[in-house]
């Protein structure tokens, strides 16, 4: 087992390294209203999350990781420009894993700018990288923002491409939407007679349970209209394929893209975005040439990542987890900020993997 003392004391180096670099650090209960992220992710989170209520304050969270907190902490009182740095545990069950930890320890970086978001993605990943470049290892990145922006583009209705985006992190059940999407609606009777009564409720059967008229009304108004929908085409599911497929380094990631941005013109401006994040990169002296990037990394990380993400990783572990990681979340600061926004982007250090690496612990 880890010894604490030293994941306390190698968090408090990593730590002090980001505050060098201008952070200023952020503080953050354990304990987080559960409300705000179940909003966020639905019901799922409960499978994930530990949960548990008071009397007093309700529906509490352990906090299952700090940009949430960090992100309300700022939209509240936060000025312009600003970069955070913390370190803490974090608690996430592992039900599906039961090799992963349920509690361990984050330090982070977090950058809050609107100047130049290319230059803020690459400023996170390389102080990220230097505070880990003693132990080899190989990093990986991404873009989000790549296929929510092919899912904004497709060409059919607004339910069916918002069902698509609340799933781009899980990629299972984005693949049966999409398939399913991409295949006439099956038209069993009692949808058919929904879908085609003057009457809805007459068919719709008896007011049983807690759903009142209006939930009732507006489920119906879906079925209609997924029924009436035409498929995704085989041409845009192919495109689709094609982006996910991506896997290069990033100059010939960036050629791919190009290549796919004719044919599906929703993605050029996330394109563009790569192309500048590039050049940010390599004016920090990263060496682009080399780093590897894969359209569909990231798609199994926390929910709010909607851009940019990365992570560091052993080749001569790989029983262990990412040593770091991180992203843009530009989204949630919206979501958070009750209609203000900052583009946003942090990253994440696992101080206790850093000592498994090391041979400390």
């Amino acid at each position: 087992m880890a010894d604490k003392a030293k994941i306390r004391a190698r968090a408090a180096e990593l730590r002090a390294g980001f505050e060098a670099a201008g952070a200023t650090v952020a503080e953050t209960s354990v304990l987080q209203p559960a409300e705000v992220l179940l909003d966020l992710y639905g019901e799922d989170i409960r499978g994930r999350a530990y949960v548990t209520s008071d009397a007093l304050l309700g529906e509490q969270m352990l906090r299952p990781d700090f940009t949430v907190p960090v992100v309300q902490m700022h939209m509240a009182e936060g000025a312009e420009p600003a970069r955070y740095t913390y370190s803490g545990e974090v608690f996430r069950r592992q039900e599906d894993d039961s090799s992963r930890a349920n509690e361990y320890t984050q330090v982070g970086y977090e950058v809050f700018d609107r100047q130049n978001p290319a230059a803020a993605d690459a400023e996170v990943f390389t102080l990220v990288r230097d505070a880990v470049a003693h132990l080899d290892l190989r990093a990986a990145t991404g873009d989000i923002g790549l296929l929510a922006a092919a899912v904004a583009g497709l060409e059919t209705t607004e339910r069916r491409k918002a069902a698509l985006a609340r799933h781009l992190w899980r990629p299972r059940r984005f693949r049966a939407l999409l398939d399913r999407f991409a295949k006439p609606t099956p038209s069993d009777s009692h949808r058919a007679k929904l879908a085609s009564s003057a009457d809805p409720f007459a068919e719709a059967g008896p007011m049983i349970g807690l759903r009142g008229a209006d939930e009732i009304e507006a489920r119906i108004a879906a079925i209609k209209e997924d029924t009436a929908a035409e498929p995704i085409s085989a041409v845009q599911v192919d495109l689709i394929d094609e982006l996910l497929n991506v896997r290069e380094t990033l100059p010939y990631a960036l050629d791919r893209l190009r290549d796919i941005a004719v044919d599906m013109p929703a993605i050029s401006g996330a394109v563009t975005r790569l192309e500048h994040r590039i050049r940010a990169l390599s004016e920090r002296g990263v060496d682009v040439e080399a780093l590897e990037f894969e359209a569909s990394y990231g798609r199994t990380s926390m929910e709010y990542y909607d851009g940019f993400v990365f992570g560091f990783y052993s080749d001569q572990r790989g029983d262990l987890p990412a040593v770091a990681s991180g992203g843009r979340y530009d989204a949630l600061t919206r979501v958070l900020g009750q209609g203000n926004e900052i583009p946003a982007v942090g990253g994440v250090i696992r101080p206790e993997v850093v000592l498994q690496l090391e041979g400390s612990v």
